[in-house]
C-alpha cells in the first residue's frame, strides 16, 4: 500500500505567494529579496519552480514600477478567468456567492485572522494567508479543495503569457498534484461584460447599428382588429 509522504512546513512560502499575488507596489518590490530568501530556505517548492519564481520576481524588480503596476491591474482586475477572487471561479455571480463568502469570513474569524478593509473573504492572497496558519497536512488539504480553481487560473495565465503563472503553479504542487493547463474559455474583459448601454445611444452594441448608422425597418402586415402598421 502506497502512502504520500508527510507534507514538508509551507507556512512562510504560502506567505510568499500570497505577497506575490498582491499589487505590486513599492513596498511589494522592497520585500522581493527578503521573499526570496524565505523560499530558498524553507524549500517546500522543487528547485525548478523556485527558479521560476525567481524570475518573476526579478522582473518585478528590474522592470519599470508603472509598467509593472498597470499590468497587474490589466491581468487580474479585468478579466474573469484570471480573477483572483475564487468565488468568481466557482458562483460567478449567482445567489450562493453571498453565503459563501460570509461561511468563509466566519471561517478566518474563528482562526482569529481579520480582514483588511475593503478586501473579500474569496481574495486569493487573503485565503493563503488562511491557509498559512494552519498545520501542513492541513494546508494541503485545503489546498488540494481549490486545485481544480487553481489549474483553471493557471491555464488562463499561461495563455496570456504571464510569469505569474508560475505562483499558481507553485500552490497545485503544494497541494500535491501537478499542475495542468486548463484552456479558458472565451471571454470579454470585465469591464465589456458589465457596461450598460448608454440610453438612446443606437441600442445595444451587441449585433445592431451604432449611432448614426441606418436602423432597419420591418414591415407587418396588418390584419383585422390590428392597430399596429411598423416596427423598428
Amino acid at each position: 500500500m502506497l502512502t504520500l509522504n508527510p507534507p514538508k512546513p509551507m507556512a512562510k512560502t504560502l506567505r510568499v505567494l500570497a505577497a506575490l499575488l498582491g499589487y505590486p507596489d513599492a513596498q511589494l518590490r522592497a520585500d522581493l529579496p527578503e521573499m526570496a530568501d524565505l523560499l530558498a530556505t524553507e524549500a517546500a517548492l522543487p528547485p525548478s519552480r523556485r527558479a521560476e519564481l525567481d524570475a518573476l520576481m526579478l522582473s518585478l524588480a528590474r522592470s519599470d514600477a508603472l509598467q509593472v503596476e498597470s499590468d497587474y491591474v490589466e491581468l487580474f482586475d479585468r478579466g474573469r478567468a484570471t480573477s483572483l477572487h475564487l468565488f468568481e471561479h466557482v458562483h460567478g455571480d449567482s445567489r450562493e456567492r453571498g453565503p459563501a463568502m460570509i461561511d468563509l469570513g466566519q471561517t478566518y474569524e474563528k482562526a482569529g485572522l481579520v480582514l483588511a478593509e475593503g478586501e473579500l473573504p474569496d481574495y486569493l492572497p487573503a485565503v493563503l494567508e488562511f491557509v498559512s496558519t494552519q498545520p501542513p497536512r492541513e494546508a494541503r488539504a485545503f489546498l488540494g479543495e481549490m486545485s481544480h480553481i487553481f489549474n483553471a487560473i493557471f491555464g488562463a495565465l499561461q495563455h496570456h503569457g504571464s510569469a505569474y503563472a508560475s505562483v499558481l503553479g507553485a500552490l497545485i504542487e503544494l497541494a500535491g498534484e501537478k499542475a495542468k493547463a486548463v484552456a479558458p474559455p472565451a471571454e470579454m474583459p470585465l469591464d465589456e461584460a458589465w457596461a450598460e448601454p448608454v440610453v438612446f445611444d443606437g441600442c445595444s452594441s451587441k449585433g445592431q447599428a451604432k449611432p448614426g448608422q441606418p436602423q432597419p425597418i420591418h414591415l407587418v402586415r396588418r390584419t383585422a382588429g390590428d392597430n399596429t402598421g411598423a416596427s423598428a
